[in-house]
């Protein structure tokens, strides 16, 4: 184990208060997942009270042959609507991963975007540090600005994470959700289909518009959402022209129109948004904007994990208010998808 860096991870969660709160980790080494860790415990811990910046041990669990780590939140235990970071450590290396759950209420609205052939202006971002199509970030940010959970979507395989993470630290996009297929997968588009269809039937988000290519097209209609919920980057097709909206004059004039559309404003019903963190990946908060405690948090920070047991800066529980007092400040079931928020302490960080 001395020779191979832990490529360790847990997915991000997103779950429901009456719903189960699942926790699912996988300890592999090496990039390309070399060894996998059977057989060995695994301290499982969650921050109850983010402000507090303390960790609370909840059970120790066996990798099984694969090395995942499975636990299922006691009801005895069980968490409010919020965000709340987990961590599992090794406990013959004290290696470790971290990750949110986050705690949604029924009817939380979000903005879904596939990583893939949207973000980069070329095929793969595995490449060395492709560049990010004009206005992409802003674009993101806007939602994000505007209340929305950002969901960020790939059929990459969870192996990639930390790099996939990394790529997204380094050009500032703003936090949020990221899902990745749990290995590598024959069909990534009916992948990305099952988690979102099973986010919006157990968890009871709504979609309020979703970007992607053209391969997402299909992704995105078999979900129920209208033409004009789908934003496409790339050449105009006829052949789809009548199934999405296409981006053609990329993402700068698309924020322009966001700005100036009605149906892009915070709306002035009584739907539901999250409140979590705003910012971009890699960058933590400020202690006084952390302490805002009227806001509920947006979006998920991504952070490189501190060594066990020491507190990662803190994100705040999740609290009800009405959208018109909106910070303006700067910018298990379903959810058991591969997210990257949460990365080992040793990773590579060279998209």
């Amino acid at each position: 184990m001395k020779n191979v860096t832990a490529n360790h991870r847990v997915n991000d969660v997103i779950a429901t208060e009456d719903g189960h709160q699942t926790l699912v980790g996988r300890f592999m080494y090496g990039p390309l997942d070399m060894v996998t860790l059977t057989g060995e415990k695994v301290d499982v811990y969650v921050m109850t009270q983010p402000q507090s910046g303390r960790w609370e041990h909840l059970d120790t669990e066996m990798t099984n042959s694969s090395g995942r780590v499975t636990y299922t939140i006691p009801k005895s235990k069980k968490l409010a609507v919020g965000v709340y970071p987990i961590k599992m450590v090794v406990k013959g290396d004290q290696t470790s991963a971290e990750a949110f759950l986050t705690v949604l209420p029924r009817g939380m609205e979000c903005v879904v975007f596939s990583i893939d052939g949207s973000f980069a202006a070329s095929v793969s971002i595995m490449g060395s540090d492709p560049k990010v199509r004009p206005g992409a970030v802003d674009v993101v940010r806007h939602w994000q600005d505007l209340g929305y959970l950002i969901i960020y979507i790939t059929g990459r395989p969870d192996m990639q994470k930390q790099r996939v993470v990394s790529w997204l630290s380094q050009h500032n996009f703003p936090q949020g959700m990221i899902f990745f297929s749990e290995g590598l997968v024959h069909d990534p588009l009916r992948q990305k289909t099952i988690f979102l269809r099973n986010l919006v039937q157990e968890c009871h988000i709504k979609i309020n518009c979703a970007y992607g290519s053209m391969k997402d097209i299909s992704v995105y209609s078999m979900l129920g959402l209208n033409p004009n919920q789908i934003y496409i980057v790339g050449r105009p097709s006829k052949k789809y022209q009548n199934q999405c909206q296409f981006l053609s004059e990329g993402y700068a004039v698309h924020l322009s129109s966001l700005q100036f559309s009605r149906r892009a404003r915070p709306k002035k019903s009584s739907s539901v948004r999250m409140v979590l963190r705003k910012g971009s990946f890699g960058l933590s908060a400020k202690p006084d904007f952390l302490c805002k405690r009227t806001h509920l948090r947006r979006t998920m920070s991504v952070q490189q994990p501190e060594p066990p047991m020491t507190p990662n800066p803190k994100p705040e529980r999740a609290q009800s208010q009405p959208e018109s007092d909106k910070d303006h400040g700067g910018g298990g079931g379903p959810g058991n998808a591969m997210w990257a928020r949460g990365s080992m302490h040793r990773g590579d960080t060279t998209p």
